[in-house]
């Protein structure tokens, strides 16, 4: 049996076609009815996935194809969830490369093919959309080789096998002229080169049982459930297990479920075989990295290594005006107990108690990785105070020292000199330039505090053209200040309903990002200053009225749209003296100190030691 099973993760930089790829796997392998319908990326289930268009947890499912099993574990391509991808590479015993026949091998692909290749793994190189146009199919595959070259592949790595196609159509070819001849007509081609060059697992059904815990799921009636490969022996309901931890301490238990991941679901099995990925129910508490024996004599398998993260962030209790009045979650024990929960399925993230009262710090790979988890939080009704991301620091040799990266870039060519002038205020060195088409390609090595909101000023400086991704390259000795907002804000002085009679004359001040009826609050940020430098306003200051200033007057005053940010990007805009207040109904920007007067003393105090 285990000569039939296929472990496999598909891998790739974001956008390149990953869960479309699963989707048809799926329909392929029978997992879809003739009279269902499957929706589009159904594998990411969260509603964060859907809405950002992103994979954020990784998550298995299978197929049976031709009496194989084919279990197939969709990864995310974005470089802050990396850590879901490392954990997977103890899972499978192979993976599908998945490359955009356009635009090549990207930030992220070096990132997941390096893993996967240090891993021993040899991928399935996937060229995908090739029916895009001016795609490239022959040139990406070129420099996929060049890739692997690069990144140290052995022969066999090397020697991988290529298919073409195109996910959102459902067909691949293992010949690019069977592409070109229309003969392209089914998912057949990439599942056969699956099953004849991906091996089948090793693992011994003799023996006792013997599996990595790689992932965590979670039931409402069974609680957590360990998800992995099992290594050797097999397992059922009712099996004596012992959890090895990463302490050394041994927990015994029984199996109260064995899992199965198929089709578009989970359901119970009678026994998990070696070689299968299966999900284990038995222990109240158990985390990634931890292995999972039959016997208590067994060896622990090597734990998962897991790259530290690089960016902090403070996460508060909410003290503003207006704390309480939404969230049914505003206290800093139910925060400390969301954080804790967060960490038993979240190896890459690190939590520990701020040096102030409610404060915990928190630490990832990327702000967009802890965006998305107070963007959960305050949708389950919790109330928190968000910090703006610093870099993690450390000390070499008595040199401060922090992390850089390799920016990549491509924008339209008349808009080159912008992007350029905004990188070198951030910091960048501009290491190389070229042409592609209309479009110019770039790579920059960059202080990672200098990326800190940098996407969506790109994003402005193209007019949305631009494209980016980038990748940590290693630690220098620290750069000092880098500004990366140039403008003050409008600060409110008064708490009340904002009114259009005193938001029309701040539109010649700068940017609101308050609305007529809003609430507002003392010490919150209504509007981007037109200077640099903060500016108390008044936004609830209402009209005096006489016999000759009736209210009615103002009712069809214009204003210009309110700026609205989401989260990822209020936290990206904010200051180091500033939050960002996230409740289930409002996303608010504030000032640290509230209080007008105290901030304006601890502002001298500041300048004083300056």
């Amino acid at each position: 049996m285990i000569d039939k099973i296929r472990n496999v993760a598909i891998i790739a930089h974001v956008d390149h076609g990953k869960t479309t790829l699963v989707d048809e796997l799926l329909k392929a392998g029978g997992a879809v009815e003739e009279h269902q319908q499957l929706a589009d990326r159904a594998m990411d289930s969260m509603d964060l996935e859907r809405e950002k268009g992103i994979t954020i947890k990784a998550k298995n499912t299978s197929v049976i194809w031709n009496e194989h099993i084919l279990n197939i574990v969709d990864t995310p391509g974005h470089a802050d969830f990396g850590a879901e991808v490392e954990r997977v590479m103890k899972m499978v015993d192979g993976v599908l490369l998945v490359v955009d026949a356009y635009e090549g091998p990207q930030a992220q692909t070096r990132f997941v093919l390096r893993k996967a290749l240090e891993n021993g793994l040899s991928p399935v190189i996937v060229i995908n959309k090739v029916d895009r146009d001016h795609s490239d199919p022959e040139g990406v595959q070129e420099k996929v080789l060049e890739l692997l070259l690069e990144l140290g592949a052995t022969e066999e790595q090397f020697e991988s096998p290529v298919v073409y196609g195109s996910a959102k159509n459902g067909w691949f070819v293992k010949d690019l002229e069977d592409a070109l001849n229309g003969k392209g007509v089914n998912m057949d081609p990439l599942i056969e080169t699956i099953v004849e060059r991906v091996p089948a697992p090793v693992a011994s059904d003799e023996g006792d049982l013997q599996m990595l815990v790689s992932n965590i799921d979670w039931d409402n009636y069974m609680g957590r459930i360990a998800l992995g490969k099992i290594q050797s022996g097999t397992v059922q309901k009712g099996d004596p297990i012992w959890l090895c931890r990463r302490d050394g301490t041994r927990v015994k238990s029984s199996v109260s479920k064995v899992i199965e991941y198929s089709k578009m679901g989970s359901s119970e099995s009678a026994q998990g075989i070696a070689g299968n990925i299966v999900g284990i129910a038995g222990f109240e508490d158990v985390d990634i990295g931890e292995t999972i024996v039959g016997n208590e004599k067994m060896e622990a398998l090597p734990t998962i290594q897991i790259d530290p993260p690089t960016v902090e962030m403070q996460l508060a209790v909410n003290d503003g005006p207006f704390a309480g009045k939404e969230g049914k979650h505003v206290t800093s024990r139910a925060i400390k107990d969301r954080l804790d929960k967060e960490l038993k399925t979240n190896v890459s993230l690190q939590v520990s108690e701020g040096d102030e009262p409610g404060f915990f710090n928190v630490s990832a790979r990327g702000a967009m990785e802890i965006s998305v988890l107070v963007e959960t939080m305050r949708r389950e009704g919790f109330e928190v105070l968000v910090s703006r991301p610093n870099v993690i620091t450390k000390e070499v040799d008595g040199k401060k020292m922090e992390p850089y990266e390799t920016l990549y870039l491509e924008v339209p060519d008349d808009m080159v000199g912008g992007v350029i002038q905004a990188l070198q205020q951030r910091k960048g060195i501009t290491e190389l330039m070229e042409p592609r088409g209309t479009m110019t390609y770039i790579e920059v090595t960059v202080p990672t505090r200098g990326l800190i909101g940098f996407e969506f000023e790109l994003m402005n400086l193209t007019s949305g053209h631009g494209v980016m991704s980038h990748l940590f390259k290693e630690y220098r000795p620290y750069i000092g200040r880098i500004k990366t907002r140039q403008n003050g804000t409008l600060v409110s002085m008064s708490q009340g309903t904002a009114v259009a009679y005193a938001l029309k004359p701040l539109e010649e001040r700068g940017k609101l990002m308050a609305a007529p009826q809003d609430e507002i609050y003392i010490g919150q940020i209504v509007g981007e200053c037109a200077r640099a430098g903060d500016l108390e306003v008044n936004p609830t200051k209402a009209k005096n009225l006489t016999n000759h200033r009736a209210a009615g007057k103002d009712d069809g005053m214009k204003l210009q749209p309110a700026i609205k940010f989401n989260l990822e990007r209020a936290i990206e805009y904010i200051e180091p003296d500033e939050f960002v207040e996230a409740t289930p109904l409002h996303i608010r920007l504030r000032k640290r100190v509230l209080d007008p007067s105290k901030r304006k003393r601890m502002e001298k105090a500041l300048k004083q030691e300056d």
